[in-house]
């Protein structure tokens, strides 16, 4: 799943306590497939996987990191997400000590990074569906989520329901931005002389 890293044009950090499902979403989104098995791994430090998206006819790059959730990477997390243009962070809709986790890496990630894009993600929606309930309410959530000025997604990894909204959110967000908008083009351009200037410039 985990590619060798390239160059990228927009970092999204995930962030949450473990077993909430952030490796399944990464794979969900990357691969679009589920392993029942991922729950169970913890990841150690971080993963890095990347994907191409396209928006508006504009291509570029998310580059995403899968943070550890255990509190003894808690200080190796905050070296992956300096410089994260976007983050998502999780939480198990039906496990209330991963939603105060999440609040504090909410005040955590702003205190580091003002100008980061926070995502909310309640993960595990299937089981909900199967007729448990959310602890704590989802109206709480929203509540909180509006008042943080952030957007709310509920997603199932397992079914797919809802991931690739959230990262097309996310692609959407990042490009409406003139800055971010102008970084891409410039990078494209540059890109694109380059391929040029090596068939037109032969050495010797």
């Amino acid at each position: 799943m985990y590619n060798d890293m390239p160059k990228v044009d927009l970092k999204v950090v995930l962030l949450g306590s473990s077993n909430v499902g952030k490796t399944s979403l990464l794979e969900r989104f990357i691969d679009d497939r589920f392993n029942e098995n991922l729950p169970n791994q913890s990841t150690i430090g971080a993963a890095f996987a990347s994907k191409e998206v396209c928006v508006n006819n504009i291509k570029f790059t998310l580059g995403i990191w899968d943070t550890a959730g255990s509190e003894r990477y808690q200080s190796m997390t905050k070296l992956y997400y300096r410089g994260a243009k976007a983050a998502i962070v999780c939480y198990d809709v039906t496990n209330l000590e991963s939603w105060e986790r999440a609040k504090y890496w909410v005040r955590e990630l702003r205190s580091v990074e003002e100008t980061c894009v926070v995502y909310l993600c309640g993960t595990k929606k299937d089981i909900l569906d199967e007729g448990k309930t959310a602890t704590p309410d989802l109206d709480i959530v929203e509540r909180y989520a509006a008042g943080i000025q952030c957007k709310f997604y509920l997603v199932s990894n397992k079914t797919g329901e809802k991931t690739s909204e959230l990262f097309d959110e996310i692609s959407k967000d990042y490009i409406s931005d003139p800055d971010n908008l102008h970084s891409v083009m410039e990078a494209i351009t540059l890109t694109a002389n380059s391929k040029t200037d090596s068939r037109c410039c032969p050495i010797g």
